[in-house]
């Protein structure tokens, strides 16, 4: 607790530039659980950057851990060029554009030439112009679909991926031997402008990321003017990028939910802006009683995940992350076949907690399925290999269960602006067949199977929700179930330790893929439970998949699945 004592003061004594954080320093001065809360341990930086609360301290998000991170960052880019250039985008949280303004201030002062959006952009729009402007190094600022207390920062190398741990690591090294104060270089962000070493992004790179996308398209030729859209951009970065993308594409009919239209990181009528909860509907749903909508569609506040509630003529139901893409996959690749478009060796790849059906739909199609650990940066470095080979053409479509997509090469971080127009596209296609998404997925599963999954979230915060977490995990890797809802556990899979364990004969087999703080335990009937801690908040995560005959059975034996991994967890 000294330790701490003495980080609050020399803050309170130093830390006067922004006077939001001076001011939330005095207030905690008597106050101990606030001062070991901020100042217990630095937010960690790792390949997904940083995300933490906004406040004052060394475990919280404000100019100066924003200004270390982007010292780290920079020294990084100037290891590897020469004159090196990063790109920066922001989305509509707290304090984004400030953050973003402080680390163009901070890469400029150390030589790099920086590109900035001038209003904020979705996250893909960051990762495409890391490409197209050929840059070093970009960085986001974002905390995605978190609460509004949160915020974040996103740091890409030079293919438009979220760093590698090799140069995470570089990263936080470098921070780690720097004075939070005293060791970060800094300039004026008007006076970077002025020299033209900061810069803005134009017109040019948004209108090139719009046509690139459009490329993506699957049915070209398809008339999509007779589809009903109630489109929401929770307050955030999609409002102009998907409405440009659908009327590129010729979607008319599009209603903006305008009490949530406008940029606002208070979140006022979605606290949680996240596509995934029936809440993000909730604005959208009050238009439908009066407006005629096919679909509702809600992307997050940086645009890179979206979320559909499809209108089945008696209610608008809500569409999971893994529904939407075994659409998407199967019209993707039925469509593409049936056009002369789909390539000899197609490739999908998805992650480790994504739904197995796809696998089923793969194999009709002869598609090769790649399976990845969590993260989308590891679908863009498939993207990238798969490039580097001149194989590009093969890869159909990326996807994770928490609502990314990613069609075409463009960018290679999940997007909602393409997704949102593939999704489109195949309301409008299927609604010419006389059919809606729901109907479409009953179809697939009847040809495929029944797989359905769940993820269910347990939030641990603080110091003593580390220590929960921590020794959740450490507790099933050490004393493995033998069994979960009264079904025989087959292999137990450590992620973090790279080992495949056969549960009945022992036998032991390496996991070809990074190391990852992510347990398996899969079944004898073929489901699954997985467990992992979050990357980005204080949470650690539950999968279900579970496998039957039958819809009923298969919902049954989900719901048995998912009682039992909570009790497993302890919650």
């Amino acid at each position: 607790m000294n330790d701490i004592n003495k980080l609050y003061s020399i803050w309170k004594e130093k830390a006067v530039k922004d006077k939001a954080v001076a001011e939330e320093l005095k207030e905690m001065e008597n106050n101990s659980d606030a001062i070991s809360e901020a100042f217990y341990k630095d937010l960690e930086f790792g390949t997904a950057g940083l995300r933490g609360i906004i406040g004052a301290g060394t475990n919280r998000l404000n100019i100066y851990t924003i200004g270390k991170a982007s010292q780290g960052l920079a020294t990084y880019v100037n290891s590897i060029k020469k004159n090196g250039k990063i790109a920066i985008a922001y989305d509509s949280r707290i304090n984004s554009e400030l953050f973003s303004k402080t680390a163009a201030e901070v890469f400029a002062a150390n030589g790099i030439k920086v590109y900035i959006y001038k209003e904020l952009m979705p996250t893909p729009m960051l990762s495409f112009a890391v490409r197209h402007l050929k840059c070093d190094a970009g960085v986001v600022v974002t905390a995605s679909h978190n609460p509004s207390k949160y915020n974040g920062y996103k740091a890409y190398d030079d293919t438009g991926c979220q760093l590698c741990p090799e140069a995470a690591d570089f990263v936080l090294d470098v921070m780690n031997k720097i004075d939070i104060f005293e060791g970060v270089k800094s300039i004026d962000f008007e006076e970077g402008i002025k020299s033209g070493i900061i810069e803005y992004i134009g017109d040019d790179v948004i209108n090139a990321f719009l046509d690139r996308v459009n490329d993506a398209r699957v049915s070209k030729d398809l008339d999509l003017s007779n589809l009903n859209v109630i489109y929401s951009p929770l307050h955030g970065s999609g409002n102009k990028p998907v409405r440009k993308i659908l009327e590129k594409i010729g979607v008319k009919n599009v209603t903006v939910v305008k009490s949530q239209e406008l940029p606002d990181g208070e979140f006022p009528t979605c606290p949680y802006p996240n596509p995934e909860t029936p809440q993000a509907f909730v604005e959208a749903l009050k238009i439908a009683k009066e407006t005629p909508a096919d679909i509702l569609l809600a992307t997050d506040p940086d645009c890179d995940r979206v979320g559909i509630a499809v209108n089945t003529g008696s209610e608008f139901k809500l569409l999971s992350g893994n529904d939407v893409g075994v659409i998407m996959l199967n019209y993707i690749l039925s469509r593409r076949k049936e056009l002369g478009t789909l390539p000899e060796k197609p490739i999908t790849v998805k992650t480790i907690v994504t739904t197995e059906l796809i696998k089923n739909i793969a194999k009709k199609y002869d598609c090769e399925v790649i399976e990845v650990l969590t993260g989308f940066k590891f679908i863009g470095e498939q993207i990238t290999l798969l490039k580097n080979k001149g194989e590009e053409n093969r890869y159909v479509l990326g996807f994770e269960e928490s609502y990314g997509y990613l069609i075409g090469d463009h960018a290679r971080d999940k997007d909602a602006v393409v997704a949102s127009m593939i999704i489109c596209e195949m309301a409008a296609y299927y609604k010419s067949k006389s059919k809606n998404l729901c109907e479409v997925l009953a179809d697939i599963y009847a040809e495929f199977g029944y797989c359905y999954c769940v993820q269910k979230s347990f939030t641990c915060e603080g110091m003593s929700g580390m220590a929960r977490i921590s020794e959740i995990m450490e507790t099933l890797r050490t004393q493995t179930p033998k069994q979960i809802a009264g079904i025989d556990v087959s292999v137990f899979k450590d992620f973090r330790n790279s080992v495949s364990t056969d549960i009945k004969t022992g036998k032991t087999e390496t996991i070809n893929l990074p190391k990852s703080n992510v347990l398996g335990f899969y079944l004898a009937d073929e489901s699954s439970v997985i467990v992992r801690p979050s990357g980005t908040e204080p949470k650690i995560k539950l999968y279900i998949g579970a496998k039957d005959q039958t819809d009923e059975k298969c919902e049954e034996k989900k719901t048995k699945l998912l009682e039992s991994g909570t009790k497993l967890l302890g919650f």
